[in-house]
């Protein structure tokens, strides 16, 4: 099962859409706090539909507790600085897929934790900032999806 882990996501609705994602799918979802909103956001909510109760959400206080939650073998932070393209990359069901904050990324500390495999990038057209956080999620994880078959889908 895929891993998506956001550091101290921001904006509710994208992370609702990420639940919503992860249920679909079948990935597991976990936030690294701080968290700009309450789960309990109306906004949360209403991107998640009624898929909360479908997906796997976990929440850790710290980058560090995750990592011991985690015990992650593989970790590829997807950073618009990344030196290789999320095509490139063979994914393994255990894999985690690290995103950053919406306003600014992933930090530099972060990226160059030791638990980091590798910095990912999604390909855009030059002087374009960033994806949304959700959207990049999800071409991220269902290229991951697809090396496995689309394991356990109704195709």
């Amino acid at each position: 099962m895929f891993r998506i882990l956001f550091h101290s996501p921001e904006i509710p609705g994208n992370t609702g859409n990420a639940i919503r994602l992860a249920a679909v799918a079948g990935a597991e979802l976990h936030l690294v706090e701080p968290l700009g909103f309450s789960l309990e956001d109306s906004k949360l909510r209403r991107a998640g539909l009624d898929y909360h109760d479908l997906a796997v959400l976990s929440v850790h206080e710290s980058l560090a507790a995750a990592w011991k939650s985690l015990a992650p073998e593989r970790v590829f932070a997807f950073t618009s600085d990344g030196e290789v393209s999320y095509t490139d990359i063979r994914y393994r069901a255990s894999d985690i897929l690290l995103f950053g904050p919406e306003s600014v990324g992933l930090s530099a500390e972060v990226k160059d934790d030791p638990h980091v495999s590798a910095r990912v990038r999604v390909p855009m057209l030059a002087s374009r900032r960033s994806l949304n956080l959700a959207n990049t999620a999800s071409i991220v994880l269902y290229e991951a999806w697809r090396q496995h078959g689309f394991d356990g889908a109704v195709l």
